[in-house]
């Protein structure tokens, strides 16, 4: 959690002492936390009581999670107020597990300055479940952290459900991102697993915006009469208007790892910690991979959801803390997640959407800092400008050098390529093909099915230098609905489940330097090739193709310098903090 500049009229927490519960008063102090920003001003100022259904609108970054814990906290620590003991009395749902530790770390600190703290408990997919429910059951959790799969799972379960029969406040938060992320369907059966509406628990609805499917779910979150609160101007621009935005359009698909390398040089200068957002988790995985071999002076971190949750958790604590360099990363840290002082977010290939898009670039200029957005199309994913004519990207006033600058490039990228194992370049090439096969954006990009072979085939052999398309199995293929197109190289042999090997794979090494080390890894492949190609396959099938927007990405697959950073820790000409969790 970080620190936001705040508005010069903002009203300090101390004005809300005989109203706030002291003890939350005294955690803010301990946390550095002296004024209030305006989500958390109005929802404390202006909730008739705070035990009053809301729907409150606010765009990420602006403190929102103690927007909602400060009230329902402070209710919950009344005299009498608590549900009996071992009993849940606040439930939190959110769309990601990253995002759920975060509000639940939050949660610890605000009760930190009690005699005895309140158990937060967290439920959220892609751990073990076994050691997380035998917690949550011996222990007295006061407050539970759940994304929808699980919490689902829990309320299924009939005795784990009891400690969940007693709660007085649901919080949605960011609702936008959880119902379009294809949990729509868990969350209303989740509403029908719990006590109903007229047994008086409290609702409360945050989102960035409020598509339909968002004013359906509140219909049966909220009752009628509810408190409608918005930060978020009507003409406002989506996104910080302290954030740049820029577009650079590169030659073709085969430039788009030396043009991202060619960006990074010249941004470089400015910019010290960046994220750099890719079309699928699969093809981040081979950016870290490749920019991990010496082609960027800063240290490289890697989050995407084909990773374990352990793997998740410590990059998001590294980069947290980290005062430099390049986080690779899928939407699972799209919206909501803070890690202080990013100074740009780069953006490979299209977005899923507009709103999307907007999310990303959310991650910078966090904190009343500055940040930058740069988003890196091909000449015909150029159309994204076009369709979002509302959002403010210009051109890149270096985008010549930029281009020109990526043939230096050229043989650095294609000796790390030949250093990374071909099973990663293949499910990238695998993600990327499913990616426009199952978005609806071939259209967009006026593709037909055998064009879009052929430009994923140039890619793997000009952009990732593989001697030939990397091999498709045929199921896979069929799967995607590419079945009979040309260009593709089909993978041969098989066992018993039908998974296939690739076909010359001897050839597949060519042109590498390193034989020896290529020559151990093949030893180790056809052990590897088992474990991979159902990983292969759900990366390619899923919706979006591996995009952690999807619910596949979001849950289910789950596994500045130190100078800046002393302007940016809140002592810029004395501005006073404000929590931004």
């Amino acid at each position: 959690m970080e620190g936001i500049q705040i508005q010069d009229d903002a009203q300090p927490y101390s004005s809300m002492a005989g109203k706030l519960d002291p003890r939350l008063l005294k955690a803010l102090d301990v946390m550095g936390f002296s004024h209030m920003t305006p989500v958390q001003q109005r929802v404390l100022t202006e909730l008739p009581t705070w035990r009053t259904d809301c729907l409150v609108q606010a765009k990420t970054g602006t403190g929102k999670t103690l927007a909602f814990l400060l009230p329902a906290l402070h209710c919950l620590l009344q005299p009498h107020a608590a549900p009996p003991k071992g009993q849940v009395a606040i439930l939190i749902i959110s769309p990601t597990r990253e995002l759920a530790q975060q509000i639940a770390v939050s949660c610890d600190q605000l009760t930190s300055q009690l005699a005895q703290p309140l158990e937060c408990h967290i439920a959220v997919g892609g751990t073990a479940r076994a050691s997380a429910h035998s917690r949550f059951m011996k222990g007295n959790p006061s407050i539970l952290v759940a994304t929808p799969g699980r919490l689902k799972d829990y309320l299924s379960d009939e005795y784990t459900a009891e400690k969940l029969a007693n709660f007085q406040t649901l919080v949605l938060d960011e609702a936008d991102t959880m119902l379009e992320s294809g949990f729509l369907a868990d969350v209303k059966q989740i509403l029908q697993l719990i006590p109903p509406k007229k047994t008086g628990w409290q609702g409360m609805c945050f989102s960035a915006t409020l598509p339909p499917k968002v004013k359906d779910v509140v219909k049966v979150v909220l009752k009628s009469g509810y408190t409608s609160i918005s930060t978020v101007q009507e003409n406002e621009t989506p996104t910080h208007e302290r954030v740049p935005q820029y577009h650079v359009i590169i030659p073709s698909v085969a430039e788009t790892f030396t043009a991202l390398a060619s960006l990074l040089d010249v941004e470089i200068n400015q910019c010290s910690k960046i994220i750099v957002f890719g079309v699928t988790a699969n093809m981040i995985a081979l950016m870290a991979k490749v920019f991990g071999q010496g082609l960027t002076p800063l240290k490289v971190f890697e989050i995407h959801s084909r990773l374990s949750q352990g793997a998740r958790t410590r990059t998001t604590d590294q980069f947290k803390e980290a005062s430099s360099g390049i986080l690779f990363a899928s939407d699972v840290i799209g919206r909501g997640m803070d890690f202080p002082n990013v100074d740009l977010v780069i953006q490979v290939g299209l977005p899923p959407n507009g709103e999307q898009y907007v999310h990303r670039v959310g991650r910078t200029a966090r904190a009343g800092n500055d940040g930058r957005a740069i988003i890196l199309l091909t000449p015909a994913e150029s159309f994204f400008m076009k369709v979002n004519r509302h959002l403010p990207i210009q051109p890149h006033p270096e985008t010549k050098a930029v281009i020109e600058g990526a043939a230096a490039y050229a043989d650095p990228v294609t000796q790390a390529m030949y250093n990374t194992d071909e099973e990663v370049k293949q499910r990238a090439y695998s993600s990327y093909i499913g990616f426009f096969a199952g978005s609806g954006l071939l259209k967009q990009v006026r593709l037909d099915k055998p064009g879009l072979v052929q430009l994923a085939n140039e890619l793997a052999i000009k952009g990732m230098a593989c001697p030939e398309p990397p091999p498709m199995d045929k199921k896979v293929i069929g799967k995607m609905g590419l079945k009979g197109v040309p260009g593709f190289n089909y993978a041969t042999g098989g066992d018993s489940n039908g998974r296939s090997a690739p076909r010359n794979r001897g050839n597949q090494d060519r042109g590498n330097q390193n034989r020896g080390n290529q020559a151990r890894g093949n030893q180790a492949r056809s052990n590897q090739d088992r474990g991979n190609q159902n990983g292969n396959r759900r990366d390619a099938l899923s919706p979006g193709a591996g995009q952690s927007g999807s619910r596949g990405g979001v849950e289910k697959s789950r596994g500045g310098r130190g100078g800046r950073g002393g302007r940016r820790g809140g002592g810029r000409g004395g501005k006073p903090q404000a929590a931004a969790a």
